[in-house]
């Protein structure tokens, strides 16, 4: 057996574990509070703080508030429940996919103060798309 064999079907550290669990709150705190803030505040509120809420169709933004709820909860809630855990993984890719469409979104637009935090989102939710899915995935619960 190779020793990159070796090294690949060793189990996750506890270190790796620690920063799992850390961005996996990380982004369902901020998925959930900007799913929540589209969803929920008015819309000239949102178009006072980001700009683009006020020139795309309400339909719309609170569409995105749902998508970003539904990211945001499930990289948390099927692993930390273990019920489901590999919708994390599917949350996780879908977090990642809606990312690089929010930064084609804002560079389309010209809104390039926008791109630091999707980087961010996007290397959190990568992360956990790579470590749930492939390095420390959760056991199912039974």
């Amino acid at each position: 057996m190779s020793n990159a064999a070796t090294v690949s079907a060793a189990p996750a550290g506890k270190t790796l574990q620690i920063g799992l669990w850390a961005a996996q709150v990380l982004v369902f705190a901020a998925f959930v509070l900007f799913g929540c803030m589209k969803f929920f505040m008015q819309v000239d509120q949102l178009a006072a703080m980001w700009v683009w809420p006020g020139e795309v169709p309400a339909w719309f933004l609170r569409l995105m508030g749902i998508i970003d709820f539904a990211g945001g909860a499930g990289v948390l809630l099927p692993a930390l429940t273990r019920t489901q855990p590999r919708l994390t993984v599917l949350a996780a890719l879908g977090c990642v996919l809606l990312q690089i469409a929010a930064m084609i979104f804002h560079l389309s637009r010209g809104e390039a103060a926008a791109i630091p935090l999707n980087i961010i989102l996007l290397a959190l939710s990568a992360f956990i798309l790579w470590g749930r899915g492939k390095r420390a995935p959760i056991t199912p619960r039974g």
